[in-house]
């Protein structure tokens, strides 16, 4: 059966690729799947206790039999310090924007766009008093990698992050972070700003207003397409 093997950040540096289509036996398991790849790509071995296993965009355990066709994600880890960064985590911390660009920026580009999204004051004609953001993280992490290596399929871009804050924000903090390397401006310009779109289109990603007057109301993408937001 075939697997589409999807890799990010350091693991996309080694295998050489965003993604490879990879033949296994019937009955084979993520661990085994990544064993295998460890066989033909020796540098991955020593990340393994450290990453986390996704199959069809979904976090798993190592021991989930994959079916023909699945896509299976090896992502390192959600969390680290300032030099072992998760290029994609949904978080209740505060972002890190500084951070993200060192991850990102390497001798080889010539740009690096940092987008920040923060929470204003009004939404829709009415005074906003706080917000509060939910996700689906073991789904939206995935989700985060995947508009990215999309993204790097259809530019000349380098390394991508996006942090996404989840929880109580107040007016004037981030909300969410998207990070983008490339040799040229223009490209990296492109890709932060269509990555930012599809994470409004395709994100579990929730957003609910709380109102000056007291009131609240789960905000949807219709509105902003609308030019409300």
């Amino acid at each position: 059966m075939k697997i589409t093997a999807r890799f990010f950040a350091v693991h996309r540096d080694i295998v050489g690729a965003p993604e490879l289509v990879v033949e296994v036996p019937a009955g084979t398991t993520l661990g085994q799947l990544w064993a295998k790849l460890g066989e033909q790509y020796p540098a991955l071995v020593p990340a393994t206790r450290s990453i986390m296993f996704a199959r069809n965009e979904a976090y798993a355990d190592p021991a989930t039999e994959l079916a023909d066709g699945d896509e299976a994600a090896f992502i390192p880890p959600v969390s680290g310090g300032q030099d072992d960064i998760a290029p994609f985590m949904v978080t209740e911390q505060p972002l890190n924007g500084a951070a993200l660009q060192r991850y990102v920026q390497t001798a080889q580009d010539g740009a690096v766009v940092l987008f920040t999204g923060v929470v204003r004051d009004n939404f829709g004609g009415r005074a906003t008093d706080y917000l509060v953001y939910e996700a689906y993280a073991a789904m939206a992490v995935p989700v985060l990698a995947q508009l990215a290596a999309d993204a790097q399929k259809q530019w000349e871009i380098g390394r991508v992050a996006v942090h996404h804050r989840v929880g109580r924000l107040a007016i004037g903090e981030t909300a969410v972070i998207v990070a983008v390397a490339a040799p040229h401006r223009h490209a990296a310009f492109a890709a932060a700003e269509q990555i930012m779109d599809r994470i409004k289109e395709v994100a579990p990603i929730w957003k609910r207003e709380h109102w000056q007057d007291g009131a609240a109301e789960w905000v949807g993408d219709e509105r902003e397409r609308k030019g409300l937001a």
